[in-house]
């Protein structure tokens, strides 16, 4: 682990709200936090890199103080495009965090497929954030959605992180599809498929309380309900429902767009 923390910023309020995020999760931590913006060329050019930039990014960090005075805060400046500069950065990050959207233009290119796409490509997972980090203590739970994909069990290792590191209950979530199974049952399968991917993190994790929750649905929207209560919902990259060609499944992709708390995507890389 490199104990850093990168945080990509394009000027929009909501790379602020990024900023936000990240701050507290580097002191959550004990983590350096780096303030990233990503300056895509553009010609004719009087000044490389654009004063703007530097702008931009001196006030990102001087946000962070507001949220996490404690935390080591550096900056960089880097010409390219965004997608393939984040994806570098997180070589040496724990965690990358954006915004789930930028306010468009050339500095909003945080908008709309950056999130899918560096998720899809990210060394390390991705937490996109879209509302106001909660200053007061949260005591909602971590959620993790599981599928027993490859991804789906990197996840759980990094769900159990963050639920310690807040100190805060995990929730698993399991969602099944109803088929001939009677009413108001899970299949014997999904209870064991649950079991199976959060077993053996007792010792690692001796003071997380583990809750299970098998749900009837599609995992879509059993993710996004379960996110109305969660301070946090961390999810595989791609699950066993993808499709063949896609670089994110298309429940993660939803999640990130769409859920109510903060999203860690987690990507397996081996």
């Amino acid at each position: 682990m490199s104990n850093l923390v990168v945080v990509g910023v394009d000027g929009s309020a909501m790379s602020l709200t990024a900023v936000e995020g990240a701050a507290a999760a580097a002191a959550r931590r004990g983590a350096e936090l780096r303030v990233v913006h990503a300056e895509v060329p553009i010609k004719p050019r009087y000044m490389v890199p654009d004063p703007a930039s530097g702008t931009l990014v001196d006030e990102a960090a001087a946000h962070v103080f507001g949220v996490a005075p404690e935390v080591v805060v550096t900056k960089a400046v880097v010409t390219g495009d965004v997608v393939h500069v984040l994806e570098a950065q997180s070589r040496a990050a724990d965690l990358i965090v954006v915004g789930s959207r930028g306010m468009g233009g050339v500095l909003g290119l945080l908008l709309g497929s950056t999130p899918v796409s560096l998720a899809a490509r990210s060394h390390c997972p991705v937490m996109t954030v879209r509302e106001k980090h909660r200053t007061s203590a949260d005591t909602r739970p971590v959620v993790l959605g599981v599928d027993g994909s490859p991804d789906s069990d990197k996840a759980v290792d990094v769900a159990f992180a963050e639920a310690a590191q807040r100190q805060a209950e995990l929730v698993a979530v399991h969602a099944w599809q109803p088929d001939k199974t009677p009413p108001g049952t899970a299949p014997r399968s999904a209870a064991q498929l649950l079991a199976r991917a959060i077993a053996g993190r007792a010792d690692t994790y001796p003071d997380t309380t583990v809750g299970r929750d098998l749900v009837a649905g599609k995992a879509r929207e059993v993710l996004l309900e379960a996110s109305r209560a969660a301070q946090l919902l961390v999810v595989g990259a791609r699950g066993r429902s993808g499709i063949a060609g896609l670089l994110l499944g298309s429940v993660s992709q939803a999640v990130m767009t769409h859920a109510h708390c903060p999203v860690v995507t987690v990507r397996s890389t081996t």
